[in-house]
């Protein structure tokens, strides 16, 4: 398997996290990876073969060639196909408020075609980077599509940018009380803030980034004990930890390690 990661242009790094390609061929992909919610959008872009997604009821159904995939609240379980070969952007936490056409909210859990979200546009520059030869021919590609399209949309809000900053800091670790005091925002307009320009509420994010730490501490050290975990993280206790767990991710601390965790996490290692 064969990963690769790309910073963006200065002019796009407040809104674009980063860039990526996976490459693999089927035999060396696990049968299915379990992605785990991790509070950013993707434009995800399959030049190679397509992807199913699973429901909890088992059934599948075959993702778009081209879409965004909304605000994950659970685990999304998918299996390729045939030959991996993948595109993301990937964006921070409110980066694609100024590119949306819908609202965020209203793509939870969802991959939205680009044609739905940006018409002949979204079609163009789908092919554009199906046909490309390289990742930097890719990356190019689709910088002057997302710079044409901010040239003409709002700004990110400076207060939601700044509340998730100080949870990405904190580790998901501060209560919404604590994040209203520190805005100035009583507990309503900071929920409806987030929801508009994230697509998810400020105590979901933070649930989100806490679990995504958690995670982190898994990958870098072998699991020990759950209560070790749970204290790590400040959860309230053992209990609490593996609903939250289980909420993420569909299994328990000790099921998930493994492959699980190394495609949920592949992506983080550029830190």
């Amino acid at each position: 398997m064969n990963y690769q990661i790309f910073e963006p242009h200065s002019d796009l790094a407040a809104l674009v996290a980063c860039y990526w390609t996976l490459e693999s061929p089927k035999e060396k992909t696990p049968e299915k990876n379990t992605i785990v919610p991790d509070g950013t959008m993707k434009m995800i872009f399959h030049y190679g073969d397509l992807y199913k997604r699973y429901t909890e009821n088992g059934d599948s159904t075959l993702l778009p060639r081209c879409f965004v995939i909304g605000q994950l609240t659970g685990p999304l379980e998918v299996e390729p196909t045939g030959e991996t070969g993948t595109f993301f952007v990937r964006f921070h936490p409110y980066g694609f408020l100024p590119f949306t056409t819908i609202p965020l909210k209203e793509m939870e859990n969802t991959a939205v075609p680009l044609d739905k979200l940006f018409g002949k546009s979204g079609t163009a520059i789908a092919q554009k980077i199906l046909a490309a030869a390289s990742s930097a021919e890719r990356i190019k590609l689709i910088e002057t599509f997302l710079l044409k399209r901010l040239a003409h949309t709002q700004t990110i809000d400076h207060i939601v940018k700044s509340t998730v900053d100080t949870i990405l800091t904190a580790n998901g670790q501060l209560s919404v009380d604590e994040l209203s005091r520190q805005t100035h925002l009583n507990r309503r307009q900071l929920v409806r803030k987030f929801s508009s320009a994230i697509g998810l509420s400020p105590k979901q994010l933070s649930k989100t980034i806490r679990l995504q730490a958690t995670l982190k501490m898994l990958l870098h050290n072998k699991p020990g004990s759950l209560i070790a975990l749970a204290y790590e993280g400040e959860y309230y206790d053992q209990a609490h930890f593996i609903k939250d767990f289980r909420e993420f991710t569909g299994l328990t601390p000790k099921e998930f390690y493994g492959e699980h965790l190394k495609m949920s996490l592949i992506f983080d290692r550029a830190e």
